[in-house]
C-alpha cells in the first residue's frame, strides 16, 4: 500500500543529483574579470587573440588566475580590484594602438568563479539584477520629433521616385514641419499626384490645400504616425541590445518606459564611462563606386588622391580608391541577414527600399563590368568591406560577401540592420550601484531565507515530529531544485525574486501541513496507521492541486502583464510552485514510504499528538498512532 517501486525512487535520486549540480555553481560566488570583445564588427577576436592577451599580462608581470576564449570574447580572471584595473590599462594600451579608433572593447566585468569542470558540464549560476549585483542604470529620452521629421525626408525622396516612375510632371516637393507640400502648375498634375501617393504610399494621407493654391499636403495617417513612432522605439531598443552585447552583460535589461523613455539596466558592469560609449556606438554603410581611372591607380600606389575620390582600407589592410558620390546609404536599407553566396562562403544579403532598388538598378545598368564598394562607417571611421564587380543589373536586393566568418556575418548583419538609431537619444538618469551595496543586499536577501527556511523546519519537527522532518527535508529539496532550475534557465535573480523564494517556501510547506493534518484525520477517525498514511496523501491531493493552480494563474498572469521586478517576482513565484508540487508531494511520499512502507505491522506512527473529539470514546486503533489523547 505505502510502498514506491524503485523507478521512482530512482526519479527523486537523478532529481538530487542533478539539482545539486547546478545549484553548485552559486556557491562559488564571482571573481574579477577584464573581458576583450570586438568594437567593429570588421575585428576577429579568436585564439590568436587570447594569446595577445596572455603575452601582455606576462609581459607586464601581471599574475591571473584564468584566462580562456570563450568564442565571442576573452576573459581574464584575477585575483583583486587593483590587478584588474593594471591588467585593463595594459590590454587596453597594448590592443588598441589608435585610442580615437579602438579596434577591441576592452571591459571590466565580473565572471563566475566555478570550476571549470563544472562550467565544461554546462552548470553556470544565475545571473544576478542590478540591485543585487551592481551595475549603472540609464533612463534615455527619445527625441520622437527628430524621428518623425527622418521618417518625413525619407518620405519626401519615395514621393520623387514614385511621380518620376508614373511620368507626373511636379514643380516641387519639400517637407514643411509635419507635412509635405507637392507643387504643380496645373490641377491635372496634382489630381495624378494624389493618385499616385494614394496607391504607392499608404501611410500618407493627402489633405486638400487651400482653394486656388496649386498644392498638395501629405500628412501621416494616425495610425501610421503612431506606428512611426512605435518602430523608432522598438529599433532604438535593439539597437540597445546589439550594442551591448560587446560589453558582454549577463541580461541587460532594455525596455520602454512610457511614450518616450527607455531604461537600461547593465548589472556588473563596472566602468559606467565605457558603457556610456558603447551605448553611443553606431554603424551604417554606403555603396560607392570604385575609382578605376588612371588617378584612382596611381592613388593606390602612393600618389595624390583624385578630388572626387577618397582612400579607404579594406579588411585585409589594402587601399581602396572610391568616388565622393554617395549611391544609396543605411537610410534606404529594409532588411539584412546573413547567408551564403555561390561559393557556400558566409556572405550578408541586403534588400533597399523602393528608392535604393531604383539607384542600384540605374547604376548597375549602366556599370556593369566595373567595380562597387560597399564601405561600413564605425565612430566616422570607414572601411571598405565589399569591393565586388558588377556582373549584371542589381535590384532591390543584393549580396555582400568577402573574407568574413559566419559570426561576422551575423554581426554585420544585425549591426546593418539595427547600427543606427530611429531617433536620437539623450541620458537623462545616470545611477551607478556599487558591488558593495549589491553584496549586502545579497546577504540580507539570503539571510531573510535561511532564516524563513530555519523557523519552518523548527515547527514542523516539534508540531509533527518524523512527519514534520520528512516534510523539511522534502523543503529542503524544494529550495535546492528551485535554485537549480533558475540556474539552467539562466533566470536573473532581484530583490523581488529573493521575496519570490521566501514565500515559495511558505507555500510548499503548506501542501506538507495539508498532508499531515489529513493522516491526523484518517488516524482521529479510527483508520490503521498504513491506511492513514495512503488516504492522507491521497486525499489532500485534490486540494493542494487546486490551491497550486489557482496561485499558478495569478503568477502567470504577473508574468504576462507585468514588467520589470514584477517579471522577476513571477518567474520565481510559478517555478517555485511547481518544484513545490513534485518536492512536497512526491518526494515527501518516497520518505514516508521508505520509513513506514515495509513495516508490515506498523502500531504507530511519529506525528504529533493525534486529539479525539472530546464527545467521543477512546479508541484503541488512537492509542497505536502516536500521543493520543
Amino acid at each position: 500500500m505505502n510502498r514506491y517501486p524503485l523507478w521512482k525512487y530512482a526519479i527523486i535520486v537523478v532529481a538530487l543529483f542533478v539539482a545539486l549540480l547546478y545549484a553548485l555553481p552559486n556557491l562559488f560566488g564571482e571573481a574579477l574579470a577584464v573581458q576583450v570583445s570586438a568594437a567593429k564588427v570588421t575585428v576577429k577576436v579568436d585564439a590568436g587573440t587570447q594569446d595577445k592577451v596572455q603575452a601582455v599580462l606576462r609581459a607586464d608581470g601581471i599574475a591571473f588566475d584564468q584566462l580562456g576564449f570563450d568564442g565571442s570574447s576573452v576573459r581574464a580572471r584575477f585575483a583583486d580590484a587593483d590587478t584588474q584595473l593594471k591588467a585593463k590599462d595594459a590590454i587596453e594600451h597594448a590592443l588598441n594602438t589608435d585610442p580615437t579608433d579602438p579596434a577591441y572593447v576592452v571591459a571590466l566585468n565580473p565572471m563566475s568563479n566555478a570550476p571549470a569542470w563544472l562550467t565544461a558540464l554546462g552548470a553556470k549560476p544565475m545571473y544576478l539584477g542590478l540591485d543585487l549585483r551592481g551595475g549603472v542604470h540609464f533612463t534615455l529620452q527619445v527625441d520622437m520629433r527628430a524621428a518623425i521629421t527622418k521618417r518625413l525626408d525619407s518620405m519626401v525622396s519615395d514621393i520623387r521616385t514614385a511621380l518620376r516612375d508614373k511620368g507626373v510632371r511636379y514643380g516641387s516637393i519639400s517637407r514643411a514641419g509635419d507635412s509635405i507640400e507637392i507643387h504643380a502648375r496645373d490641377p491635372a498634375a496634382l489630381e495624378a499626384a494624389r493618385g499616385v501617393i494614394s496607391d504607392r504610399l499608404p501611410d500618407l494621407q493627402v489633405l486638400p490645400a487651400a482653394a486656388g493654391e496649386p498644392r498638395l499636403v501629405a500628412t501621416f495617417k494616425p495610425d501610421r504616425l503612431k506606428k512611426v513612432q512605435d518602430d523608432a522605439i522598438k529599433q532604438n531598443i535593439t539597437t540597445l541590445h546589439n550594442r551591448v552585447n560587446a560589453l558582454g552583460v549577463a541580461e541587460p535589461v532594455i525596455q520602454q518606459q512610457g511614450v518616450e523613455r527607455v531604461v537600461v539596466e547593465l548589472p556588473g558592469v563596472q566602468d559606467p564611462a565605457k558603457a556610456k560609449e558603447i551605448l553611443g556606438r553606431t554603424a551604417t554603410l554606403e555603396v560607392r563606386m570604385v575609382d578605376q581611372t588612371a588617378e584612382g591607380a596611381a592613388a593606390i600606389v602612393g600618389g595624390p588622391v583624385p578630388l572626387s575620390s577618397e582612400k579607404f582600407l579594406d579588411a585585409q589592410g589594402r587601399p581602396v580608391i572610391v568616388k565622393k558620390e554617395v549611391l544609396v546609404t543605411g537610410e534606404n536599407l529594409t532588411d539584412a541577414q546573413p547567408g551564403y553566396d555561390q561559393d557556400q562562403k558566409p556572405s550578408v544579403n541586403l534588400s533597399m527600399d523602393a528608392k535604393g532598388g531604383s539607384v542600384m538598378r540605374d547604376v548597375s545598368r549602366e556599370n556593369i563590368g566595373k567595380n562597387m564598394a560597399i564601405i561600413l562607417f564605425e565612430k566616422g571611421k570607414g572601411q571598405v568591406i565589399s569591393n565586388a564587380t558588377i556582373r549584371g543589373e542589381l535590384g532591390t536586393r543584393f549580396q555582400i560577401s568577402g573574407a568574413m566568418t559566419v559570426g561576422q556575418a551575423n554581426d554585420l548583419a544585425l549591426l546593418l540592420k539595427a547600427g543606427a538609431l530611429a531617433a536620437p537619444m539623450e541620458i537623462i538618469e545616470e545611477r551607478t550601484i556599487g558591488p558593495s551595496l549589491g553584496a549586502d543586499n545579497i546577504a540580507k536577501g539570503f539571510h531573510s531565507v535561511m532564516w524563513g527556511f530555519a523557523v519552518i523546519c523548527a515547527f514542523m519537527c516539534v508540531y509533527y515530529m518524523l512527519f514534520g522532518a520528512f516534510s523539511s527535508l522534502a523543503l529542503a529539496f524544494n529550495l535546492l531544485l528551485l535554485v537549480a532550475v533558475l540556474s539552467m534557465l539562466q533566470a536573473t535573480l532581484t530583490l523581488p525574486g529573493m521575496a519570490a523564494m521566501a514565500l515559495a517556501l511558505g507555500m510548499a510547506i503548506d501542501s506538507n501541513v495539508l498532508i499531515n493534518e489529513r493522516v491526523r484525520e484518517e488516524l482521529r477517525e479510527g483508520a490503521a496507521p498504513q491506511a492513514a498514511i495512503h488516504a492522507g496523501y491521497e486525499r489532500a491531493w485534490a486540494t493542494i492541486l487546486d490551491s497550486n493552480v489557482t496561485t499558478l494563474i495569478a503568477g502567470v498572469a504577473l508574468l504576462v502583464f507585468g514588467s520589470g521586478p514584477i517579471r522577476g517576482f513571477a518567474v520565481v513565484h510559478v517555478i517555485g510552485i511547481l518544484t513545490s508540487m513534485f518536492s512536497a508531494v512526491f518526494c515527501s511520499r518516497g520518505l514516508v514510504n521508505l520509513w513506514y512502507g515495509r513495516q508490515k505491522r506498523l502500531k504507530k506512527v511519529s506525528i504529533g499528538t493525534v486529539w479525539k473529539p472530546e464527545n467521543g470514546a477512546a479508541n484503541p486503533k488512537l492509542e497505536q498512532s502516536g500521543n493520543a489523547r
